[in-house]
């Protein structure tokens, strides 16, 4: 030693790579799983269903399986035994007593005492094997007992006669031919063990489908029930079914009624702040009436109207109108009546088509607010308006297109925020920046939504999609 030291560091431990197999492996099964994942149903029942049904299908089918394996081949091959036995016998007894030339007294006893018909082919051979039977645990199992105890060649036919089977056995002065009953070499009544079983599992499938449809009503009525409050529609419910449903349903009526009485004193609150800010407004409109008319005072009778108009934006999208009840609505009256109101605002309104049915369930005068926002958003910034409604599928659609300068797609979401506008020619000039909120806020609260596309007449188009 020289007395120096060579200090080794430790490498860092390193997770062991991924093999390329096993990468591939884990590729294909997360493509298999969500193969399957798309496959199977989605819903709650059906899924359930599954879950039954399943386990119930494949413990009958292990059941089936090992009884045929088990109980219904045993029995036949032992019956098929017997029957081969019956048949070396009577050949072993054909050929020991020889003073029986035409075995008539064999074919008696044969027929008596075995159940078997009995005849001498004499000089005939044994005709050319046939095809044998897909599935036929009787073929099988007979074939393999006339070899196992005749041990010469045979011919036989189980599928010619439904309640017959032919066996023919060379002897020497040709053959022997056995008819006999089918129930003798095969164990024909135990498919009433699996038609039992099947009939009797149905009907249990068919009980636990009733009391399984029973215990999804009680889910099912309360996702109605909390989509139909999302939309604003009051519908009566009651908590039923098992004691977690009812505990969810409990929990859904305590949550609504939280959030109802938010509602409430949120409204209250903003009424009582209306008042008094309306109050102070008012006392200023009243000193500047007092004070002598000059230009000035004009400027602050402009300001103080702003002001009063600003106000009632802020408190209109504060307060909502989640107080008003859904109701079914005449949507063609309620187009025609906005026509109205823009021509009032003298703006150009082109057309006002309707197609489908006209009626809506909505809140009328908040859904009324809505579209008046809309349409007087692109009253100002186009000189032509057109208005169309349609029904589609559970939807019910109204679009307001412009010939104005329009909004890039990039900021067509922006638009849509409290206060805020834009910087271009579509910026909202002397108002809130709150028209657009206000109108998404009440569409979405009746479950839909308000988007932005590009219009045919070149502007803008705002539709409105809320249930129908």
């Amino acid at each position: 030693m020289d007395g120096t030291e060579t200090t080794h560091l430790a490498e860092p431990h390193r997770p062991p790579r991924v093999t390329a197999p096993l990468a591939a492996l884990r590729t294909a099964w997360k493509r298999i799983a969500r193969a399957i994942g798309d496959a199977l149903p989605k819903g709650l029942y059906a899924r359930s269903l599954i879950i039954i049904i399943a386990p119930v299908v494949l413990l009958q089918s292990v059941i089936a399986y090992t009884f045929m394996e088990r109980h219904w081949q045993l029995v036949t091959k032992r019956l098929s035994s017997a029957v081969t036995s019956d048949i070396a016998a009577l050949i072993d007894i054909y050929e020991s007593y020889p003073q029986d030339k035409d075995a008539e007294t064999l074919a008696r006893i044969a027929g008596e005492r075995l159940s078997l018909d009995l005849d001498i082919l004499k000089g005939a051979r044994i005709p050319p094997a046939g095809p044998r039977p897909f599935f036929s645990i009787l073929d099988e199992a007979l074939s393999d007992e006339i070899k196992r105890q005749i041990g010469r060649p045979f011919w036989i036919d189980t599928v010619g006669r439904s309640n017959l089977i032919e066996i023919r056995v060379a002897i020497p002065e040709g053959v022997m031919r056995i008819t006999a009953r089918r129930s003798q070499a095969y164990a024909s009544n135990s498919h009433i063990f699996l038609v039992w079983m099947g009939g009797s599992s149905m009907v249990l499938l068919g009980v636990a489908i009733l009391f399984l449809r029973n215990q999804i009503k009680p889910i099912l009525r309360l996702a109605a029930v909390a989509e139909g409050f999302g939309k604003g529609r009051e519908i009566e419910f009651r908590p039923r079914g098992a004691r977690e449903v009812r505990q969810a349903g409990h929990a859904f009526i305590e949550m609504k009624r939280r959030i109802e009485r938010a509602m409430e004193q949120r409204t209250t609150m903003l009424n009582g702040v209306s008042h008094d800010l309306r109050t102070i407004i008012t006392r200023f409109r009243l000193s500047l009436a007092l004070i002598e008319q000059t230009p000035e005072i004009d400027d602050l009778q402009r300001d103080v109207d702003e002001m009063s108009r600003m106000l009632e934006g802020y408190l209109a999208f504060a307060r909502g109108d989640s107080a008003e009840a859904a109701a079914p609505t005449d949507m063609r009256a309620m187009l025609e009546d906005l026509r109205t109101d823009l021509e009032r605002l003298g703006a150009h309104v082109d057309r006002v088509d309707l197609d489908g049915p006209p009626t809506a369930t909505v809140r009328p005068d908040a859904f009324r607010r809505c579209l008046f926002n809309l349409a007087a958003n692109a009253a100002r910034y186009g000189e032509t308006v057109a208005i169309s409604g349609r029904r589609e599928g559970r939807s019910f659609l109204v679009s307001i297109d412009d010939d104005g300068p329009g909004i890039p797609p990039e900021s067509r979401e922006e638009v849509f925020k409290p206060f805020v506008r834009l910087d271009d020619a579509r910026q909202d000039a002397g108002g809130s920046g709150l028209g657009l909120a206000i109108a998404r806020d009440i569409a979405r609260a009746h479950g839909g939504d308000v988007s932005l596309h590009d219009s045919p007449l070149g502007g803008l188009r705002a539709t409105v999609r809320v249930p129908a």
